[in-house]
């Protein structure tokens, strides 16, 4: 990598950190830290949840998807349409009025207001648990982008550099950080996909000419994938809409109801077409650029031993001269520590708001700095456990999965039926939520192919049900779960 490019990104690295040392002065409480002072546009709000949510992972998933099967790979990214117009539609009315009546800060504080204290807690627990590891997903493609861009650099270097990175501006600046970071970076993503990265790729492979004389005719079809994976990225991505934390938080941090809503429309259309057809043809282009050889001064001139997710930076990397070399890569790794950012925020709020804030009473200045120094542990342990995984794709889907599986059912009943019922809420999420990760760890074998959370979310839905249709006062076993308000 050329001294220019290198300075460029050095560049920008130091840019994130002064803007999180910016806001670390500007923040007052724990409101500035975790929602932003509620007081935010559409237009920030709307581009940070798209960053947040198509960001670093599902961008080398992405990229992935396209090296792998083609243009189908877009297919993906309409989940995100659709689940940010419904949540537009159906959840941002009920869970605004709430956040302003109960000044909320969290997802699983909307459990306490439904059911109770020790279903808030369950619900916390779960979110926890699977923003720690969605926040290691980022943080793993960042170091895997890092590792392809530099060639001294190898992902465990760049895993502990590029989290280090991420959790420092993080653990300075909050959530308002957070979002006017992610203005800017995803504007600057957008402008070199489309002006630099995808014209400059299709150049360098020789254009439509290039594709077709060397990939399979179903590389440029919309229906190279099954109806089976089709369903399986439905039901596993649309329903995080209604339980991912950080789009709470960016509920919260509206000024009022009709932002968040116009935020989140313009989401859905960001997510799908926007982003998903740019992943995924980057992701095509760098098959191509493999299959004629571009990659053979990096080691690699066949599909053996390559990692397909590193195709696409692989591909940057080769095509673009010194200067845009180093503002694409800034530009794809902001992309990766937005969503990172977002993740270890929500992670952090779950621990503070919503467990350890149960049992410690602080002022407003040291519920600042503990909630500063949970970031940071919840960062260090993510950093972790990217450290021993290989596929970002793989443990974002499964993080996703934990957390839709265990919260989806009791948030809905919660929300529309009239007496949502806490007993049946604390076992739907305990018993979705171990299905699934018992189904997905033992890696049996299932019925068409269908992922493990279509049979959580089912059996997360006849629990619930059976207990809340019973009369549970006259059932023993039940009475054992009984939880009194």
């Amino acid at each position: 990598m050329h001294f220019i490019d290198i300075a460029i990104f050095i560049l920008y690295i130091l840019a994130m950190l002064g803007v999180g040392y910016y806001f670390m002065k500007k923040n007052k409480n724990k409101s500035d830290y975790y929602v932003g002072g509620r007081s935010m546009s559409s237009g920030h709000i709307g581009l940070s949840v798209v960053a947040t949510d198509v960001g670093g992972g599902f961008s080398i998933g992405l990229g992935g998807l396209g090296f792998t099967i083609g243009v189908s790979g877009s297919w993906m990214l309409l989940t995100g349409l659709i689940g940010a117009w419904l949540s537009a539609v159906l959840l941002i009315p009920k869970v605004y009025k709430l956040s302003t009546d109960h000044q909320l800060f969290t997802f699983p504080q909307i459990f306490e207001h439904f059911y109770n204290k020790k279903v808030a807690l369950t619900a916390a627990l779960i979110s926890l648990i699977g923003y720690t590891g969605f926040t290691s997903s980022q943080l793993l493609a960042g170091a895997k982008l890092a590792a392809a861009t530099f060639s001294d650099l190898n992902i465990s270097h760049a895993l502990l550099l590029m989290g280090s990175i991420a959790v420092i501006y993080t653990v300075m600046g909050g959530l308002k950080a957070v979002i006017y970071t992610d203005t800017i970076q995803w504007i600057i993503l957008m402008g070199g996909l489309i002006f630099i990265g995808i014209p400059m790729g299709y150049l360098a492979i020789g254009g439509m000419e290039g594709i077709r004389n060397t990939l399979r005719p179903e590389f440029i079809a919309l229906d190279n994938i099954s109806g089976i994976t089709f369903i399986n990225w439905m039901v596993t991505i649309i329903p995080i809409w209604f339980v991912g934390m950080t789009l709470y938080q960016r509920i919260y941090a509206c000024k009022d109801k009709k932002t968040a809503q116009k935020a989140w429309f313009i989401a859905g259309l960001f997510e799908y077409p926007v982003m998903a057809f740019m992943g995924v043809l980057l992701g095509m282009f760098a098959r191509v650029a493999l299959m004629k050889g571009m990659f053979a001064a990096e080691g690699y001139t066949t599909l053996q031993g390559l990692d397909i997710e590193m195709g696409l930076p692989m591909l940057l990397k080769t095509v673009l001269p010194f200067g845009l070399m180093g503002l694409f890569m800034s530009a794809y790794f902001s992309a990766i520590l937005s969503t990172a950012d977002s993740c270890l925020m929500a992670a952090s709020g779950n621990a503070v708001s919503d467990i350890f804030g149960r049992f410690i009473k602080l002022n407003e200045k040291q519920e600042l700095g503990f909630s500063q120094v949970a970031t940071g542990v919840i960062g260090i342990l993510a950093i972790s456990i990217a450290a021993s995984m290989e596929n970002v794709l793989e443990i974002m889907l499964l993080s996703y999965s934990f957390m839709v599986s265990g919260l989806f059912i009791p948030i809905i009943t919660g929300m529309f039926l009239k007496k949502p019922d806490a007993p049946a809420a604390m076992a739907a999420m305990l018993g979705g939520g171990i299905f699934t990760l018992v189904l997905t760890v033992l890696e049996i074998s299932l019925p068409f192919g269908l992922d493990p959370i279509i049979f959580g979310l089912s059996a997360s839905l006849i629990i619930y049900l059976s207990i809340w249709l019973l009369p549970y006062e006259k059932i023993k076993l039940v009475q054992i779960f009984r939880i009194n308000k």
